[in-house]
Formats: structure tokens, C-alpha cells, sequence
């Protein structure tokens, strides 16, 4: 009886069960990739994905997301926007400095 008990626990775990136990505790996947050739590494990637409710990042003091503008409501207003215009201005300088080429089709 009590192996028929345990089966019946774990197939009621629904999917928003185990999503909250994960958000609540937070999982970590992490991988690197190497490419080299003749023992020269040419590539090295190192790849972390945390996944985790946004209570468990902070605790974890993951909270690149405060001060950013763009995911922050409590930014000054028009800041985002008058750095699209400073760059605006700087790429329109830069392009009428560069002289025209033409292109032969």
C-alpha cells in the first residue's frame, strides 16, 4: 500500500506546482562551451541562466534591473529618450562627415 500512496503523490504534483517550487528556490543552469584546434582554444563561452522569482534574485542580490531606466517606473522621465536623441545627433554628425560613395549595382 505505501508504494501506491507514493505514486499517487508525485502524479498530483500539477506544472504550477513545480513552477513555484522553482521560482521559490531557484535553479541554476550553467554550461561552457570550448572550441579549440591543435590545443589552441579559439572560442570560450561560459553561459548561467538563473531562473528564480524576483524576492529570491534580490535576496540573492541580483537586482541589476532597480536601476536600469528602461525596467525602472521610478526613472526621471525622458531620460531614455534624450539619450536616443543624443545618439540621433552623433550618428547624423558622423554621417554627414563621411563623404558619399556611390553603389554600383
Amino acid at each position: 500500500m505505501p508504494q501506491q500512496q507514493l505514486t499517487h503523490a508525485m502524479a498530483s504534483s500539477t506544472l504550477a506546482d513545480v513552477l513555484e517550487r522553482v521560482l521559490d528556490k531557484g535553479i541554476v543552469i550553467a554550461g561552457d562551451i570550448k572550441i579549440k584546434l591543435v590545443d589552441i582554444e579559439l572560442l570560450s563561452i561560459q553561459i548561467r541562466l538563473v531562473i528564480c522569482s524576483v524576492d529570491k534574485a534580490k535576496e540573492m542580490g541580483m537586482d541589476w534591473w532597480v536601476n536600469n531606466p528602461v525596467f525602472c517606473s521610478q526613472a526621471p522621465k525622458g531620460q531614455l529618450e534624450a539619450s536616443l536623441s543624443r545618439i540621433d545627433e552623433r550618428l547624423a554628425t558622423l554621417e554627414s562627415a563621411t563623404p558619399a560613395v556611390p553603389v554600383s549595382v
